[in-house]
C-alpha cells in the first residue's frame, strides 16, 4: 500500500519506520520550519531511530495527493488545521488514519470527528491507538494496538494491511470509547508522574482503579460502551504511561510537582481541560482529572488537592 504520514515527531517517524518495515511504499511528510524534518532531510535520524533510504521525505504537503492512506500524528490541538490545509489540496476518497491521542479544547470534539468535519466526505477515517514507546518498537520489543473505524470494511482492511511482527492489532468495536479513553489515559500518566514527584508512587494502582472507573462512566454517558476504558486503548496503556520511564506525560506531571523543566510535548496537559469541560457538559463526576487540572491551571497545592480526594465522602467501590 502507498502511504503519506503526515507530522514527523517521534512517533510520526516511527510510524514510516514501521510502515516501511512491513513493505509499504511510505513517504514521511513534515512543515518545512519543522526542525524534527530539517534533521531527518539531513541526516535520516532523530533522537531515537534511523529512517532508511527507501522512505520518502517531503516537505510539500501536495505529497499526500499519491498516497492511497494517509496516517496523521500531529498534536491534538493541530489538527482541525491541518485537515483544513489537507481538504483547500482537494484530496478525495482516502483513507486518513489518526495516530495520536487527545481531544480538542473548547469544543470537546474526538479526532475523528474534526477529521469528518474538515475532509472531504469521500474520505474514509480510522483511529490506530494503544499502548508502546518508540524506543521499545525500535528494540524489537512487540505490542497489542487496535484499530477502530465506523466503516467496518476500512477498519478490516487496515487490521490486515497493517499488522506486523512488533504490533498485533484488534479490531476495535467502539470508536467513541476508544478515542475518549486513548485521550484520557495520558492525563492519567500525569497524576502518576505527580505521584512520583510526590513521594507516594504506591498510590499508583488506586489511581489505575478509580481513573478507569471514572473515564468509564464518562464514555458511557458519550454513548460508548464502559468496557472500552478497560482495553487497549486505555487500561492497557497504563503500563507504558503510568510506569514507563519513557512516558512523556509521567515524566512532565513528575517535573511538574518537583518545579523541573520540562520541554517535550506531553498532551494529557492540554487533553484534562477538554476532560473537565466534558464531564460539566454531561454531568459525570471526573475526581483524578479536576484534581489534575486545578494542580496545572489553577496553582492548586498537590498535597492539599491529594488530600482533598482522600476525604472524599466514604462510598462503595462499584
Amino acid at each position: 500500500m502507498k502511504i503519506t504520514v503526515a507530522g514527523c515527531g517521534r512517533w510520526g517517524t516511527f510510524i514510516a519506520w514501521y510502515l516501511d518495515r512491513t513493505g509499504h511504499d511510505v513517504t514521511l511528510y513534515g512543515r518545512s520550519s519543522s526542525e524534527n524534518m530539517k534533521r531527518l532531510i539531513s541526516t535520516r535520524k532523530n533522537d531515537y531511530l534511523e529512517l532508511t533510504a527507501t522512505v520518502k521525505l517531503s516537505m510539500e504537503i501536495s505529497s499526500l495527493s499519491d498516497a492511497e492512506a494517509i496516517v496523521i500524528s500531529v498534536g491534538a490541538q493541530g489538527l482541525r488545521d491541518l485537515c483544513t490545509k489537507i481538504a483547500e489540496e482537494g484530496i478525495e476518497n482516502k483513507i486518513f488514519i489518526l495516530c495520536m491521542k487527545g481531544l480538542e479544547i473548547g469544543t470537546g470534539c474526538r479526532l475523528s470527528e474534526i477529521a469528518a468535519e474538515t475532509l472531504h466526505p469521500s474520505n474514509r477515517i480510522a483511529v490506530w491507538l494503544g499502548p508502546g514507546h518508540v524506543q521499545e518498537f525500535y528494540n524489537g520489543i512487540p505490542n497489542c494496538m487496535v484499530i477502530d473505524s465506523e466503516d467496518e470494511e476500512t477498519k478490516h482492511y487496515l487490521v490486515k494491511e497493517l499488522s506486523g511482527e512488533l504490533i498485533r492489532f484488534y479490531f476495535g468495536t467502539d470508536i467513541i470509547g476508544n478515542e475518549i479513553g486513548a485521550a484520557a489515559k495520558n492525563v492519567i500518566g500525569i497524576a502518576a508522574g505527580m505521584l512520583d514527584g510526590a513521594g507516594v508512587s504506591s498510590l499508583k494502582g488506586a489511581l489505575m482503579a478509580r481513573g478507569a472507573r471514572e473515564i468509564a462512566r464518562l464514555i458511557k454517558a458519550m454513548g460508548g460502551s464502559e468496557l472500552s476504558a478497560y482495553g487497549l486503548c486505555h487500561l492497557g496503556d497504563y503500563e507504558a504511561t503510568v510506569f514507563s520511564k519513557h512516558s512523556h506525560n509521567r515524566l512532565f506531571g513528575e517535573a511538574f510537582i518537583k518545579g523541573e523543566d520540562f520541554k517535550s510535548l506531553a498532551e494529557g496537559y492540554y487533553t484534562v481541560r477538554a476532560l473537565v469541560e466534558m464531564g460539566e457538559k454531561y454531568g459525570v463526576d471526573l475526581p483524578i482529572c479536576n484534581a489534575v487540572y486545578t494542580i496545572l491551571y489553577e496553582d492548586a497545592s498537590p498535597k492539599e488537592t491529594l488530600d482533598t480526594l482522600f476525604r472524599r465522602n466514604t462510598k462503595s467501590e462499584f
